[in-house]
């Protein structure tokens, strides 16, 4: 088991992809792909599980299996549309970073993926690729699952958990638009919380031994979003985070923000307000 930096924009600490026995968990961006095949040293996975089908977590799903056309491609059922034809992702995205270019060049080009490489997941699920199991996690994404590998006891959570740059312990939770939900998003890790995981795989980034600790930082930082949200616009709210982060990390600041960009998570804040009611 290992956690590999696909150095997104050459940058460590941002996206990592999980390779446990042969198989790769969030490949990552499209743009970091050879950075990826590069670590693999040779090793031609076996298979691929996504958490859920943003591009910094599932963007290189096309590309590699266009590399190897017979791997499986394990995703939730609301998302594996999506991967066979990304143009309705691509062009929700593009309004984030600004159209098809800005897309490109931050994220690199999505490949569609065949249909007959999906193994479409509604939750539930037992001995995935012989060893994983598959709980249903929405919150940060309709389509989020979580898989527990159990002969380890290892849980590999997505976003769910929030995201950190180690050494650091401060966590933010990733809230982007366009389906933030966060009643799911708490049930989400009360479900990881009850497998009792030996420890979780952040793909911002990297291991949490301490499971139970992190699942309680990722709640925390989605509390203390919300409320920041509610009592702050935009602007307000982004110097605030800003703020938060540089105390918090320091020297590495910019890279929790290049993870999870922070006026992203007011606008999917703010519009799970708007549809909730909240």
């Amino acid at each position: 088991m290992r956690a590999i930096d696909v150095m997104h924009q050459g940058r460590e600490k941002v996206i990592c992809c999980w390779e446990v026995d042969g198989v790769l968990i969030d490949p990552g961006p499209g743009i970091t792909e050879e950075t990826l095949v590069a670590a693999l040293d040779g090793l031609e996975p076996r298979a691929l599980l996504l958490t859920h089908i943003h591009f910094d977590h599932a963007g290189a799903t096309g590309a590699l299996v266009r590399r190897w056309p017979d791997i499986p491609v394990y995703v939730h059922e609301r998302g594996a549309p999506h991967m066979v034809d990304p143009a309705r992702l691509v062009s929700s995205a593009g309004l984030l970073y600004g159209g098809d270019e800005g897309l490109k060049r931050l994220w690199g080009e999505m490949v569609p993926v065949p249909e007959a490489n999906l193994r479409v997941l509604t939750g539930g699920e037992r001995d995935v690729e012989g060893a994983f199991r598959v709980e249903y996690t929405p919150g940060h994404a309709s389509h989020h699952v979580c898989f527990l590998h159990e002969p380890s006891g290892w849980a590999f959570v997505g976003d769910v958990a929030g995201a950190r740059i180690p050494p650091h312990e401060f966590t933010i939770a990733p809230t982007p638009p366009p389906d933030i939900d966060v009643a799911a998003w708490e049930r989400s890790i009360a479900l990881v919380r009850a497998w009792n995981p030996a420890g979780l795989g952040l793909t911002h980034l990297g291991p949490a031994e301490d499971a139970g600790a992190q699942l309680d930082r990722g709640l925390e930082a989605l509390h203390a979003q919300v409320e920041l949200q509610g009592a702050q616009d935009e602007a307000g709210f982004v110097a605030a985070m800003e703020a938060r982060v540089s105390e918090a990390m320091g020297a590495d600041a910019s890279t929790l923000s290049q993870a999870t960009p922070l006026d992203q998570l007011h606008m999917g804040l703010a519009r799970w307000r708007k549809k909730f009611g909240s």
